[in-house]
């Protein structure tokens, strides 16, 4: 029950802040506070085992929500600024060896796995195919792999990231 109330309170909260100042009764109207409290509820129901998992709370530590943006601005923004680059200059020169590597994240949430497979969708020239749930591993094509790159069985992630280590930032935030 508690991460079911845990979750609804945040959707909730996230729902009241995305929807601020369009009301007559504070900040919000009576129809959008009943539509807010649905919606809670119904995301509750569906996402409680991802937000609290186990009995383990931490990521209802208003704490860790402001490493998020943290995150997004500093060395996530740092990446895809580099990836960027790299992607321009592959198209410009027609440098390109695409592959499919496999990465070890040794990250233990479901939701850690989860940002880093869409921090490294989100990053230019690289996408998440697979994600072995058994192990936790990522699949990633790439659209330049290093000589000798494809011959390796798995990649750490401080290896897929050059200039800061996202698995890291990711750990902090989730575990």
């Amino acid at each position: 029950m508690i991460p079911f109330l845990l979750t609804a309170i945040f959707a909730l909260a996230v729902y009241l802040v995305l929807t601020a100042g369009t009301g007559n009764i504070g900040l919000w109207s009576a129809s959008e506070l009943i539509a807010g409290l649905a919606l809670s509820l119904v995301t509750a129901g569906i996402t409680r085992n991802f937000f609290c998992r186990s009995g383990s709370y931490r990521m209802a530590n208003p704490a860790r929500f402001l490493l998020i943006p943290l995150y997004f601005i500093g060395p996530f923004l740092l990446e895809v600024t580099k990836a960027n680059l790299d992607v321009a200059y592959r198209v410009i020169t027609g440098k390109v060896r695409p592959g499919i590597i496999r990465v070890s994240s040794d990250l233990k949430t479901d939701l850690g796995i989860f940002m880093l497979a869409n921090s490294i969708t989100l990053t230019p020239g690289t996408i998440t195919v697979d994600i072995d749930e058994a192990t936790h591993d990522l699949y990633v094509h790439n659209i330049n792999l290093s000589p000798g790159e494809e011959e390796k069985e798995v990649i750490r992630d401080s290896e897929l990231f050059s200039l800061v280590n996202l698995p890291a930032w990711i750990r902090r935030i989730t575990e």
